[in-house]
């Protein structure tokens, strides 16, 4: 990073997740190695991000127990700025025991702050009931000011538009919105986004190489800028609704090829420029208040 963005005390890092080896997970996806919060904190800090938002990831349902222990483990000990994205259940209504007011309310007091659907994975939410799930979480997730997450492919973008337009809830979406390598100018995912955009919606920058950059290796730079194309177009569209993430700590990677921290930041400053790329890594704080 830039010595100017090294400085920066309130930048944030919105999408990451930490992981345990022996909780239970879900078969059929990437079995998990134990990565635990204070690891990315070291490293972040080093880099001036002082708050993390952490995203259920898919492995483990709609078991939050990980992310939201890790939470009050922060809490606990005085760090206040993390924030979190959590995974409801196919079945899951507002009510005794799942998911009561509350438990709702105990887990905002922790920093969450929306709810993750995932159309991409192959234990995500493909094929549910989306707009009756949704119906029934609405007026509990609008109360508390939280948003609906999605990690979605760009040509799904029409079923979260259509579904944005009926329940008028915040909208977020996850490495660049699938707007790949592959999404040509004219594909109509594009004014689905733009609508999205015209809703309200923000836009993760994340997941490079999820997007058909290849996956930046220890001393062998990043090798994004092949998608700065892509990532100028999205900023185009969402202005100032945009935040980064590292997506550490990648899943399905060895350890051994992690990509370096400051390598998953590169890609915005090199694509907006540095005064743009600061406000996008302050964003978290208007998206996670």
């Amino acid at each position: 990073m830039h010595d100017e963005q090294a400085l920066e005390t309130s930048a944030w890092d919105c999408h990451l997740h930490v992981f345990d080896a022996e909780r239970p997970q879900r078969q059929g996806h990437y079995a998990p190695a134990t990565r635990k919060l204070n690891e990315i904190e070291t490293v972040a800090t080093a880099q001036g991000v002082g708050h993390l938002v952490l995203v259920q990831p898919s492995v483990y349902g709609s078991d939050n127990s990980l992310l939201l222990d890790t939470l009050s483990t922060a809490c606990a000990n005085g760090v206040t700025g993390h924030r979190g994205v959590i995974v409801l259940g196919h079945d899951d209504v507002v009510g005794e025991p799942v998911l009561s007011e509350s438990g709702l309310d105990a887990m905002h007091a922790l920093g969450v702050r929306g709810v993750r659907l995932n159309l991409v994975s192959p234990v995500g939410d493909a094929g549910t009931d989306l707009d009756a799930r949704i119906a029934a979480w609405a007026p509990h997730l609008r109360a508390r000011g939280w948003h609906l997450q999605w990690y979605v492919h760009a040509p799904q973008l029409a079923t979260v538009l259509a579904l944005h337009r009926r329940h008028a809830l915040g909208c977020v979406l996850d490495h660049l919105a699938g707007m790949t390598l592959h999404v040509g100018a004219n594909e109509p995912a594009w004014d689905a986004l733009t609508e999205l955009a015209g809703l309200g919606a923000w836009v993760k920058l994340s997941g490079w190489y999820r997007l058909g950059a290849k996956l930046a290796r220890p001393g062998h730079g990043a090798g994004y800028e092949v998608l700065l194309p892509q990532i100028r177009r999205v900023a185009s569209i969402f202005a100032d609704r945009l935040v980064w993430g590292s997506d550490w700590p990648h899943t399905g990677v060895a350890t051994a090829e992690l990509p370096a921290y400051q390598d998953t930041w590169s890609p915005v400053p090199a694509a907006l420029g540095n005064p743009r790329a600061l406000r996008v890594r302050r964003a978290g704080a208007d998206l996670y208040r």
